[in-house]
This record gives C-alpha cells, structure tokens and sequence, in this order.
C-alpha cells in the first residue's frame, strides 16, 4: 500500500557498534531503519528520503521506500533472475516431475526474452544450459561446463526486465516461443497449454511482487489460442476384448518375463491404471475375494522423473495419484476374470518387500523400456499382419484408452466411468469424444427397436 502518511527520524547514534548510525522513518504504521558505518552516510539517506517527501512522493508502507525508488527497484529485476527465484521457491515441496515441466517450459520461454541476438549461443547450447543448469536447483552448487557458464553469463547480461511483460508484443513474444518446438514445428496443444500455465504463475508472482505498474497478470490482456492437435482417442487404436485377450496371450507365451507381465498390462486395462500406477500398486490394495467382483484401491503413483530431478537421485518418485489431494485414494472394481488373474499372480510371485506386485527380475520398478519390448513382441505374435502395421493398441497406454472406451460403449454412466479412471468429466468426454459418439450410434440402434416394438416407424 502506498501512502503520504511519513515521518523521517533524527540519525540516532549507536557507539557500540559496527554501524553506529541508525536511520529511522516511519510508513503509515510501519517502522523501517537502517544503519551506517558513516554519519555521511546516513545524513545523506535521510537527504534522499526527505527530498522525496518534500516532492510530494508516496511510500510504499512494505518496503519502506519511496515510490520512484521502488519502481526503480522492480524495474531492475531481470525476467531470467525472477525465473530464478520462482524455481527457488517451489522447489523444496514441487515433486519431480512439476521441477522437470517448470525447467522445461522456461528453457523455452526465456531465449525469447532477450534485449539482443548478437553474439547469442546457439540455440541448443541455450536449450541444454537452462534446462539443465540454470532451472535444476539441484546443480546450482556444481560447476558447469565452460559453454555452458558462458551461455548463462550472456543470458544474465542481455535478459528483458520483467516490467517489459507489461507490453503486450513482449508477452506474445513469450508465447509464441513456447508454442514451438526446438525445430521450429508447432508443439502440440497440450504441451503449448502446459507451458503457458507455468508462464502464468511466473507473472502471478511478478504481480505479487509488484514488479509491474498495474497489480494484473499481463497473460491475461492477450487473445491466444495454441495451434489445435488432436487429444480424441482415435477408436481405430482401441482394441477389443478379444484383441486384448489375445495381446495378453501374446505377453504370457514369452516365457518367465512375459508371465510376471500378464497381470501388469490386465491392470491397464481391465482396471484402466495409468503405467504408473500399476507399477505402484502392492498387495494391501488388493481385496480379492474367491468369487465375484473385487476391487483395487489404487493411492500412489510411481513417476519416472529422472535422477536429476528428484531429492535422493533416484530415477523414480513415487507420489500421489494424478490431480487428487495427497493421501486420496481411487476404489476400481474388477471383474471376476481378472480377479482370479491376480490370485494366481500373487500365488505365484507373491510380494516384493514393499509390498510391490510387479518388479524387475532383480526386484527393482519396472522400465518402460522394458514392458515396451514386451508389449511390441506381443503386437507382433498377437495380432494379424494387417492390425500390427495400424495404430491398434500400439502403446501399452492405449491399453487403459481400451478399458475405458468398453466401460463407455457397454452404457456406465460417464460420471461412473470418468470416476474410476480418475478423469474429471469434462476430460473424459473431449478425449472419449469418437468413442462416445460410437456408443451413441448404439444407443439410437436400442431407441430404433423400442420404437418400432411400439408399433411406431424406426
């Protein structure tokens, strides 16, 4: 707040001490002090602060300083440093993976924010310095390669102030950077999104630091739309359920690795698990009884974020589920079939340790490249030459795209369905929106027939 409400004190003098002469003024109700080495110092401060009052200048009751000197101030941050600072300090609580998309997305935005190009990096050097250097505060302590501090020191010198994010131009410079990928190419729609979200934050917190004249997020004051990619599934990749059984089989029939991984992709789709998630999962999730549905109480994640990202330089960070308070969980009923999948699974193979259904031979979190082998055998032995050359179940992912679209085509309401795939509903209908219209042809098939039953023209 800002206000004309000042009083400026007498220099009061501390003997006993390094800085002996202390200034003091009041702002509004706040007290502000500093202290000097040298009388001349601190007489002219108070000089400086006195002329400002007698100018007729607000302060800033926060800050203590007059309202010129404060903008002076905010005006000198750099969008690079203010980066910075947003890293520092959603750091310690950000888990991995949100540390990697934040360092991913300013890497992007920043080489955009720039005074000049001479003598600019190459723009790979400039990618691989900020993602990885300047944007991963694990690094900060470690001396980076000689290119890379040379980047770094031209960002620092040649970086746009972030008041320059008042001006509109400037703000679409920055958006327009993240829409793109390093080769120029457009980014898809969810990447551009997920890049402008974190731009958004950036300039929340410049707003709250009041680096810019007017308290308004400037994202807010530019028209933009990413460039459109398609975020349907495709029906043509969902498999059905004689082709999933099928594509099971072709996992089980690789022998000792290909058995243990049968139930880890029945997972995916008969409860439609997320990957990680159902390398998560452990045994006390499961209620399994001898007859009838069971459940599984899916509560943690296992996300691979990189070494680099995370606190204890493991690969892997295990985490709640996706967009659900900590500690939520997420009941998923399976039918009887699966059910006695997993009992015999469990019989077999029991429980690593932590109580971890699925493990590498040698006990360790599944891989992704791994699985992948597995599967792409599978694709291969499984299904005929025609659907392994298509997009049919192509990703083991397209597996929980398939559990999914069954529960929809076979009429669970969506909100039942969006539920147990841990979706909102509005997700659920603009991914499933192809399958949903499959299942509406259905349904008007079920009309059709009830109508003429009545007598009445289909």
């Amino acid at each position: 707040m800002h206000t004309y409400d000042v009083r400026i004190y007498s220099i009061e003098v501390r003997k006993d001490r390094p800085k002996p002469y202390r200034l003091h003024w009041l702002v509004g109700d706040r007290k502000h002090s500093k202290s000097y080495r040298l009388k001349a110092q601190a007489d002219g401060r108070r000089s400086e602060l006195m002329g400002a009052l007698r100018e007729g200048q607000q302060f800033d009751t926060e800050s203590g300083l007059p309202v010129s000197e404060l903008r002076a101030r905010q005006r000198s941050v750099s969008w690079y440093q203010h980066t910075r600072d947003y890293v520092d300090g959603k750091w310690e609580h950000a888990p991995a993976k949100s540390r990697r998309n934040w360092a991913d997305a300013l890497a992007t935005i920043t080489p955009a924010l720039v005074t000049t190009t001479a003598g600019r990096p190459e723009q790979r050097l400039l990618r691989r310095s900020l993602y990885g250097w300047a944007y991963n505060r694990n690094r900060w302590e470690q001396t980076p390669p000689s290119e890379v501090a040379a980047a770094l020191r031209w960002l620092e010198r040649h970086s746009l102030p972030v008041s320059a994010l008042e001006d509109p131009d400037t703000v679409r410079a920055a958006l327009n950077a993240l829409s793109l990928k390093l080769d120029g190419t457009p980014a898809a729609s969810r990447t551009a999104r997920r890049k402008r979200a974190c731009l958004s934050e950036v300039l929340g917190l410049a707003v709250e630091k009041r680096y810019f004249t007017v308290p308004v997020n400037p994202l807010t004051t530019v028209k933009w739309v990413p460039a459109q990619s398609v975020e349907e599934v495709d029906p043509d990749t969902v498999a059905n359920p004689k082709q999933v059984a099928d594509l099971l089989r072709g996992v089980r029939e690789q022998g000792a690795r290909g058995e243990h991984l049968e139930c880890f992709f029945g997972c995916l789709y008969y409860a439609a698990m997320r990957p990680a998630e159902a390398i998560a999962l452990r045994l006390s999730q499961c209620h399994l009884p001898e007859e009838g549905w069971g459940t599984l109480i899916l509560r943690q994640g296992s996300v691979r974020a990189g070494r680099g990202w995370t606190d204890d330089g493991t690969a892997h960070e295990e985490r709640g589920l996706k967009a659900r308070p900590e500690k939520d969980s997420r009941p998923v009923p399976i039918p009887p079939h699966f059910v006695r999948m997993l009992r015999r699974h469990i019989a077999r193979y029991g429980a690593a340790p932590d109580g971890r259904l699925f493990r590498t031979s040698r006990g360790g979190l599944l891989q992704e490249t791994g699985y992948g082998e597995v599967w792409a055998r599978a694709r291969e032995n499984a299904l005929s030459e025609e659907d392994g050359l298509s997009d049919l179940a192509r990703r083991p992912y397209d597996l929980r795209h398939a559990g999914v679209s069954l529960w929809l085509s076979s009429g669970v309401d969506p909100v039942e369905v969006a539920r147990r795939a841990g979706h909102s509903v509005t997700v659920l209908l603009r991914v499933y929106a192809k399958v949903l219209a499959r299942a509406r042809e259905r349904a008007n098939r079920l009309i059709d027939a009830a109508l003429v039953e009545w007598g009445l023209p289909g």
